[in-house]
Order: structure tokens, then sequence, then C-alpha cells
């Protein structure tokens, strides 16, 4: 089962480059972590595993190297839009590394969701 603490420092490790387009955050969700690129959600970093929210032509290369879509309980409907990255890309940096940064580019080009005003 995946540790979302270590998923952290894996990611963190990626997206320590130039390359990477936005300001890396982390959130607390659910007994794990969201990852956000400039306050965008792109990342979900579970006891599932790490999954990128990406744009419909990077879902089908990611599930191409053997991603999943992403679904926390086996009962539970999967994803449309983010994909659990499969170990043999969440072992190797440079891929970790693209994968991150497609992700951050694909949230960026999305609406941001209107906070609830406070009562």
């Amino acid at each position: 089962m995946p540790d979302p603490k270590a998923l952290r420092v894996r990611l963190e490790a990626a997206c320590d480059t130039p390359a990477f387009p936005a300001q890396l955050s982390f959130k607390a969700m659910f007994g794990g972590l969201t990852g956000y690129a400039d306050e965008r959600n792109f990342a979900s970093l579970s006891d599932v595993g790490l999954a990128f929210k990406l744009a419909p032509n990077d879902i089908a290369a990611l599930v191409a190297l053997g991603g999943a879509m992403l679904r926390y309980e086996p009962n539970m409907p999967a994803s449309k839009t983010s994909v659990v990255v499969p170990a043999r890309v969440l072992d190797d940096d440079d891929a970790l590394r693209d994968w991150a940064i497609r992700s951050a580019r694909h949230v960026a080009t999305l609406p941001l969701k209107k906070k609830k005003p406070k009562s």
C-alpha cells in the first residue's frame, strides 16, 4: 500500500526543476494529500498511489504505460480525469518529472473553482 508522505517526497523531488511551471503545495485531504500547482489541484497522493489530473490525450498515453483511472475504493466509480501513475513511471525520475509537468500545464488551462464564501 503506497504511503502518501513518501509519494510527496518523490513528487517534490520530481518538481524541483525550473521546468516545473507552477508553485507546488500540498494540503491534507481524506487521509492522503492533494498536490496543487499554483492553487490548482493536479495530483492525488493516497494509499491508492500517486495520480495526476490529465488532458484526454495524456490520459490515454499514461494508461497505455500501465496507469489506471483513479478509484479510491473498488466500489466507487473511476475518475474521468485522473490516472494513477504506474510503478515504471514512478520509479523513473525523468518520466515522473515529465508527467508532473504535463499535469501542471493541463490544470493551468482549467478555470479556477470559485471559493465558497465563509458563513
